[in-house]
């Protein structure tokens, strides 16, 4: 091999297509770890808000402004309010995950039999809008009960299932300052902060606000073209 005609190739190679691609690689997962992203959820912990197979829209600037691939804060505008929809990375495996926000710092927070109390006070429930109860397949819609709860002047559908085994009893508990409470829509299969405590305000990533796309996991991943830009309950 002639090694003088090998280095100066591998030279141009390097400056005119790989750094440039490493460079636009690096920029643009900065960009996407700091501002804006989107989150696959695997499972149905949010069903009937969020089903498996949608990929929600992650704002990273709702809240705060981060060193892009930390969760180190280098400025802050806001706090996730009651009833948003966060990401975060759960206190017990750092997991990403995606719940509602139920509990604010200095809050009291009790479930009896899958119905909530805020500071001592019950919250409001509805009959959920028939709009979204075929978000879920019908041939399981008569294992669940459906719902629609009001947390701060806002409505958001809840399932049970009550023949599964779950925690339909918590608390009461108060969240500590610098924290908030989090629980999965699909109240009784949801790992969320009656399992791992509040989450604090350092690991929420972003608020979640709308599905991007969404993909049937049933059905070889065929689009669910209807879910697509959805805006969030």
């Amino acid at each position: 091999m002639n090694n003088s005609r090998w280095k100066p190739a591998a030279r141009r190679f390097w400056l005119e297509w790989l750094k440039p691609c490493l460079i636009i690689i690096l920029v643009t997962t900065a960009l996407r770890s700091a501002l804006a992203d989107w989150n696959d959820v695997p499972t149905g912990s949010m069903k009937p808000s969020i089903l498996e197979g949608d990929r929600v829209w992650v704002n990273k600037l709702a809240y705060d402004l981060k060193v892009p691939f930390t969760t180190w804060h280098l400025a802050e505008w806001g706090d996730p309010a009651r009833g948003e929809v966060v990401v975060f990375f759960s206190p017990a495996d750092g997991m990403r995950m995606v719940k509602r926000v139920i509990g604010l710092p200095g809050d009291t927070v009790e479930l009896r039999d899958n119905r909530l109390f805020l500071n001592g006070r019950a919250v409001e429930y509805a009959a959920l809008d028939v709009t979204t109860i075929p978000a879920i397949p019908a041939a399981q819609q008569p294992q669940h009960d459906f719902a629609s709860e009001l947390l701060a002047g806002r409505q958001h559908p809840v399932m049970a299932t009550p023949a599964l085994p779950a925690q339909r009893s918590f608390g009461p508990t108060t969240v500590p300052a610098g924290h908030y409470f989090m629980l999965g829509d699909n109240r009784d299969n949801s790992l969320d902060s009656r399992y791992f405590g509040p989450v604090p305000r350092e690991k929420i990533v972003g608020r979640s606000t709308a599905v991007v796309l969404s993909f049937d996991r049933e059905r070889r991943f065929a689009p669910r073209w209807e879910r697509w830009f959805m805006a969030m309950p």
